[in-house]
């Protein structure tokens, strides 16, 4: 199943950036010991939010982030991803799947209701389906290209069994959606939800219910949540979760010094040295599921040289990736080694790691007969001008860090052309394969699973995502084979074996992953954030979050 995997992302906001919170432990003669106080039920949390609100819906959130926060909490997945990216269980308890990766069948929690007290059924995940299965514009675009390709069998109210035409073990990545009550819509089109008296008063099965919506003026303002008492895990301890609106990061800040809201959904660059002063913010960092990086086209007919590995490194120690993250980040990001999140159940830490060293870039562009002229310019051993174009967004956050590129790769002797276009251009240009280099993003935040096949295998060269027409016959054989295996550790085999060739032919330039920061009142305690793909996963363990009523005295040993 020769499935789009992952989307390119242009990232047009201000970049985020990350607190990093050290612990340090001290040696005293006399130690204080703070009893903490057990976790109990009870007290409200509320949380400021960019954004505005559309609907509550999950099939209809993909383009509003505010949306999805709320219904992460209001509404259940068949499954959830755990930090390493690997599949856990939410309504689905249990699973099994054919040895080829073609038959995935899920057995239902049967202690599972929905909020009005009907029990959640196969049919509920079927009905959701057959929403996916529409093939309607307003569905989020990976979900809406495979669905279709799957048949889809219920086997009583508790079993659901998905046949693939084709064996595709990162089918997981396509089973976190959310599953909306059938008994409580009866339509037949994605279409019939847009404006729908559901989406206003939603009936789902997550941890929270929905309350009401905070409206004035007509305009809605907030949302209010109450714990589900009927949750088929353990109760939420938070008995009431407050959403209020906000139409930027720095009205939202504002809110929470005025005492309005305990917690930021999201910090800017602008906000993070006055996060950081507040004494009772608690800050939050992961970094995000983006890989920013510069693809380099080695087909490209006026840059010939891309063609050869060693040149392909000599870039690489060439950019002082640190330098991009200081300069135009405020010194905050998370340095990318390959093309795998850092933290992927994938990922190889023995592969290559390129280091900013330009005096190895420049032995390496020797090495190629390449020699500088008296003016500084880099010439081929046949006379030719060794120049890049590079392709960037029209963006400033991109422009600046083209600019960092672009000094580093002229001071070994590369003379570079930025080319400067809005996001569409960039795309086209990139599916013509009509460019020599682009800084860009790849969004991993639909594919927790790693399958690196759009972009790197031999069968996209043409016509797919391998912008950079990478041929590489045997990292394309273990690519085809982690897909076609259900096998944890087969896969993860297979990826160690990728990821090693990736890294000495270095096709393209991984760069950084930008940082998702969120900040929390520290009365709200056993808040915790690891590796997340949507900034809504700080919602993950929302359940164990609960509200420090006191604080106990200390006691001397």
């Amino acid at each position: 199943m020769k499935q789009f995997r992952w989307q390119l992302l242009i990232v047009f906001l201000t970049a985020l950036i990350v607190g990093l919170i050290l612990t340090f432990n001290q040696s005293k003669p006399v130690v204080p010991v703070t009893q903490e106080p057990s976790p109990i039920s009870g007290g409200s949390y509320t949380e400021a939010l960019v954004g505005q609100f559309s609907r509550l819906n999950p099939l209809l959130d993909h383009y509003n982030q505010p949306d999805r926060d709320v219904d992460r909490l209001l509404f259940s997945r068949l499954i959830r991803h755990d930090r390493s990216g690997r599949p856990i269980a939410e309504l689905a308890q249990n699973w099994t799947v054919s040895e080829d990766a073609t038959h995935f069948t899920f057995y239902l929690n049967q202690n599972a209701v929905w909020h009005d007290g009907v029990p959640v059924t196969s049919h509920d995940v079927a009905f959701t389906i057959s929403l996916l299965q529409s093939g309607s514009p307003y569905i989020a675009p990976n979900l809406r290209e495979l669905w279709p390709k799957v048949q889809v069998l219920v086997h009583g109210d508790d079993a659901i069994e998905f046949i693939l035409q084709d064996s595709f073990a990162a089918f997981f990545d396509y089973l976190s959606f959310q599953i909306l009550p059938s008994h409580l819509l009866q339509i037949q089109s994605v279409e019939e939800l847009i404006d729908h008296p559901f989406t206003l008063a939603p009936i789902g099965s997550g941890p929270y219910r929905f309350s009401k919506l905070i409206v004035d003026n007509a305009v809605i303002k907030g949302i209010e949540l109450e714990v589900n008492e009927f949750y088929f895990e353990p109760r939420a301890f938070i008995d009431k979760i407050t959403f209020k609106y906000y139409h930027d990061r720095e009205s939202a800040l504002q809110a929470y010094l005025a005492g309005e809201v305990d917690g930021l959904s999201s910090i800017s660059s602008n906000e993070m040295n006055r996060v950081l002063a507040q004494p009772g913010l608690n800050l939050y960092s992961s970094r995000e599921a983006q890989l920013n990086m510069i693809f380099l086209n080695s087909n490209s007919p006026d840059a010939g040289y891309l063609r050869n590995a060693d040149f392909r490194k000599a870039l690489m120690a060439a950019v002082n990736r640190q330098g991009m993250i200081d300069e135009v980040l405020m010194g905050q990001g998370v340095l990318a080694v390959g093309p795998f999140l850092p933290d992927s159940w994938a990922f190889y830490d023995g592969q290559t790691e390129y280091r900013y060293d330009p005096d190895l870039a420049r032995q390496l562009i020797a090495a190629q007969g390449m020699a500088l002229s008296d003016s500084g310019s880099l010439y081929t051993k046949e006379g030719q001008a060794v120049r890049l174009h590079l392709l960037v967004p029209e963006n400033p956050q991109y422009q600046a860090l083209a600019a960092v590129v672009e000094r580093n790769w002229r001071s070994v002797g590369i003379d570079v052309v930025l080319e400067v276009y809005p996001f569409e251009q960039v795309l086209a240009k990139l599916d013509s394969r009509q460019y020599q280099a682009a800084l860009i993003d790849i969004d991993f935040s639909a594919t927790p699973d790693p399958d690196p096949y759009s972009f790197w295998s031999e069968a996209t060269v043409s016509g797919g995502q391998n912008y950079s027409g990478w041929v590489n016959s045997t990292a394309s054989e273990y690519i085809e084979q982690a897909r076609v295996i259900s096998d944890y550790d087969l896969r993860t085999k297979l990826y160690r074996n990728f990821q090693v060739l990736f890294s000495e032919d270095l096709p393209s330039l991984p760069l950084f992953f930008p940082v998702y920061n969120y900040a929390v009142k520290d009365s709200i305690q056993n808040v915790s954030m690891g590796p997340i793909y949507d900034p809504s996963d700080r919602f993950n363990t929302i359940g164990e979050w609960y509200i420090r009523t006191g604080i106990a005295e200390d006691v001397q040993e």
